[in-house]
């Protein structure tokens, strides 16, 4: 490996950092909150925190809370810490668990004991769908998982997703806001995805939900045969409008503002596109012929979610899909390309990505089969490009860097 090749990973990693640090979800909702939080007179203050970035957001909350609260955190195991004065419950993610539901019922009990007198404030971050699972009657929370396995296999959009799991959740959908009622919430959102609408973020908790069940049974055509009995029947059944939820919410961070800090770290560097979506295998040829047709040297920063389809029995996520794609494109002299998730991890994997430079395919084994296979965590492994930060604590959707001299 050429020193300029060592240069270029260096700087690559150093700028995905900066993505992070620019999502710190503690300093985002202190920039965004101008007082204490408190409980209003004869009534209580709650704070709930759900999602991947649910401690280090109910930390700052706590800090800036005067006088007692009730606090509640379900976030991801890895994620998960002891927080002084706060109740912090771990479940799965991606797929849901039984941890999982007893997180979302204990939400959902505390929700519905409140009143009018009460203000709610809830801290929302991306995980946060999968981390609640309270189904709706009739459907178990095994069904729901497996539903949740049908849609990422066939590559299924975050929105795609969403939408779907609005229609078996108590919870989302405004689902939250809604057992919360007559009280009002407070949110303060964290968003993953394209765009921020804060419908799909977590399965939007507190605002309407994306679709119709209609929507969903017209989604789900394709993989209708996959799906479990009991949400089949759900969505064959329609159901009157509940009305939009009551909450006030609020952004306080996303995606574009990592690529912005990025922008700023590396002196020429150009945000190129801050919505990339589609399939990696569509993705990549896009990508792999703008690095053919830049000449050096250039920096080149994008941003969104891309989605990959599961046809073998490997080990990967789209991340490393996609770098794995960069890296046998055959793009022609010094560079390389990191493709990264900012919560620090990337499908069912411990690496939040990887890191492919101009010599990374010769290093690889049996990269084309691997590839096949949806195998790209071993692909990367065998060649020393995995990129592994463990859990961030926050949650921004991916980022991707081109590097070219």
């Amino acid at each position: 490996m050429s020193d300029t090749i060592k240069d270029l990973r260096a700087e690559a990693l150093r700028l995905f950092d900066v993505a992070i640090e620019a999502a710190d979800p503690a300093k985002a909702l202190a920039a965004q909150v101008t007082s204490l939080f408190s409980a209003p007179e004869n009534g209580r203050l709650i704070l709930i925190a759900v999602g991947k970035a649910a401690c280090p957001m109910m930390e700052q909350a706590l800090a800036m809370t005067e006088g007692p609260a009730e606090a509640l955190v379900v976030t991801n195991y890895e994620n998960a810490r002891d927080i002084e004065g706060a109740t912090v419950m771990a479940a799965g993610h991606p797929v849901p668990d039984e941890n999982g539901l007893a997180g979302a019922t204990a939400l959902a009990e505390l929700l519905k004991s409140t009143s009018a007198r009460d203000r709610i404030v809830a801290l929302i971050s991306g995980g946060g769908s999968a981390l609640l699972p309270l189904p709706v009657e009739g459907v178990s929370l095994a069904d729901k998982a497996r539903t949740s396995e049908v849609l990422l296999g066939a590559g299924f959009d975050i929105t795609e997703m969403n939408l779907v799991r609005q229609q078996l959740s108590q919870l989302k959908g405004g689902g939250m806001a809604r057992l919360a009622a007559p009280a009002k919430i407070e949110a303060y959102i964290l968003s993953d995805v394209v765009g921020d609408d804060l419908r799909v973020i977590a399965s939007g908790p507190t605002v309407a939900p994306i679709g119709t069940k209609s929507d969903a049974r017209k989604l789900l055509a394709p993989v209708w045969d996959q799906l479990p009995a009991s949400v089949q029947s759900h969505l064959d059944t329609d159901s009157n409008d509940d009305g939009p939820p009551e909450a006030a919410n609020m952004l306080i961070c996303s995606n574009r503002k990592s690529l912005e800090a990025m922008r700023d770290a590396h002196a020429g560097a150009v945000i190129v596109d801050d919505r990339l979506e589609g399939n990696v295998a569509d993705v990549a040829p896009r990508l792999a012929q703008i690095a053919h047709e830049t000449e050096g040297p250039a920096a080149l920063l994008f941003g969104g979610e891309t989605t990959v389809t599961l046809t073998g029995t490997g080990k990967g996520g789209r991340n490393q899909d996609l770098a794995l794609r960069m890296a046998l494109a055959g793009i022609e002299g010094d560079w390389v390309f990191l493709s990264g998730g900012t919560d620090g991890r990337d499908g069912p994997t411990d690496a939040a990505g990887g890191l492919v430079d101009a010599s990374s395919a010769a290093r690889m084994t049996d990269p084309h089969a691997r590839l096949a296979n949806n195998d790209a965590y071993a692909a990367l492994a065998s060649s020393g490009d995995l990129v592994i930060t463990g859990g961030t604590g926050t949650n921004v959707a991916d980022v991707q860097i081109l590097l070219k001299r």
